[in-house]
């Protein structure tokens, strides 16, 4: 199968700009790491901040709809809050 020159051109001009956003993609990937570590040598609890990040970029409606269902099952088993204080 031949393609035309233009195709190619466009086929070459996709492949590179991938390629340039996958570099982009892992330089990104170095600084977050390098980030986390920082926040770690300081004191924070990188899983606890993780968490934080991934709440964050949730809905609010989303997120307390979630944690709700998460109350509910904590409580269900004997683990919430309330149950732990009053034992």
């Amino acid at each position: 199968m031949q393609l035309q020159t233009s195709t190619k051109d466009q086929l070459r001009a996709f492949v590179s700009r991938i390629e340039r956003l996958e570099e982009e993609k892992a330089a990104l990937a170095a600084d977050l790491k390098e980030v986390y570590a920082e926040a770690k040598g300081t004191g924070f609890d990188v899983k606890a901040l993780r968490k934080v990040i991934s709440l964050r970029k949730q809905d609010d409606n989303k997120r307390r709809e979630e944690e709700m269902v998460l109350a509910t099952y904590l409580h269900a088993l004997g683990m919430d809050a309330e149950e732990s204080e009053a034992a």
